[in-house]
């Protein structure tokens, strides 16, 4: 015996339709067009061989075969919505796991984790941190914090919440620091610019920014990670380059000083969740980062 069933999407069309007595008010309901319901119970119409709506006036009313179906499909799809929900109650018991730079980790989000744990209690979040290449898709991560450039990828849920600035930052206690806060940014030319192996792009991209040739820029101390990069910077070794959101808290202390302000760049600060696990949690913590980076 068959166990083919009629499409799925033209099921739920019908039965969104046949339980709200209203062809409109299903398409309102699904978020699509009152075309696209139409189709979709023409099509069942078609693939069953029988009438499931008739006219009634302006509106429709059901047939005796669609009173029967309506019976059956608001039967099951009440049961696998309530599945679902057990399902997503009982995914919602176990921590919320968040992977994120090590850089972003600790500067920009530690400082603000006690706050976020007070407000969001129920994500019992729980981090996974990573200097290497992010992989939003790697088992055992339902959501992913990073810079990144658009496009983003069809399989993914990405809630953009800021766009990154870049500029250069240096301590008080560099030796050059007098001089350097009050020239114009073509005096870092003469600099030995502290830079990152993970972010080769940022100085050039705020060379163009400036109108100053990229040849021109002399890279001297480099490290692997943004942390120690910012480390350094911290310490009075030089001149460094880093996103704004990552060194606001050391901008506010006067550990850092940013001269030249900062210029946008194409990447946004985001957060990345696969399509097919969206996670209510996710919309919850994206709402907050946002009100966050914002300044609430």
């Amino acid at each position: 015996m068959s166990r083919d069933l009629p499409p799925l999407n033209a099921l739920r069309a019908f039965e969104a339709a046949a339980r709200l007595q209203s062809i409109s008010r299903a398409a309102d309901e699904l978020h699509v067009t009152h075309g696209a319901v139409s189709r979709q119970v023409r099509l069942l119409e078609e693939e069953l061989g029988v009438a499931l709506f008739s006219k009634d006036g302006r509106g429709v009313k059901l047939t005796d075969a669609g009173q029967r179906l309506r019976d059956a499909t608001g039967d099951a799809f009440e049961r696998l919505r309530g599945v679902c929900a057990d399902l997503q109650r009982r995914s919602e018991d176990a921590p919320f796991v968040l992977g994120c730079p090590g850089s972003l980790l600790a500067r920009w989000f530690i400082p603000r984790l006690d706050r976020l744990n007070r407000e969001l209690p129920e994500l019992r979040l729980q981090l996974s941190a990573s200097e290497g290449e992010l992989d939003p898709r790697r088992p055992g991560v339902d959501a992913t914090l990073c810079f990144a450039e658009p496009p983003w990828p069809a399989d993914m849920r990405v809630f953009e919440l800021a766009a990154e600035s870049i500029g250069p930052v240096l301590s008080p206690r560099y030796a050059h620091h007098d001089a350097l806060v009050c020239a114009a940014p073509a005096a870092l030319l003469e600099e030995p610019l502290l830079h990152t192996v993970s972010r080769p792009q940022a100085w050039p991209q705020w060379a163009v920014a400036q109108g100053l040739a990229i040849e021109r820029l002399r890279l001297g101390q480099g490290f692997e990670h943004l942390y120690y990069l910012l480390e350094a910077a911290v310490a009075g070794l030089g001149v460094a380059i880093a996103p704004q959101q990552l060194v606001a808290d050391e901008l506010a202390s006067g550990r850092l000083v940013a001269p030249w302000g900062f210029v946008e760049t194409p990447a946004r600060l985001s957060l990345w969740v696969q399509a097919r696990q969206l996670d209510r949690r996710a919309e919850r913590l994206a709402h907050w980062l946002r009100e966050e980076l914002t300044g609430r």
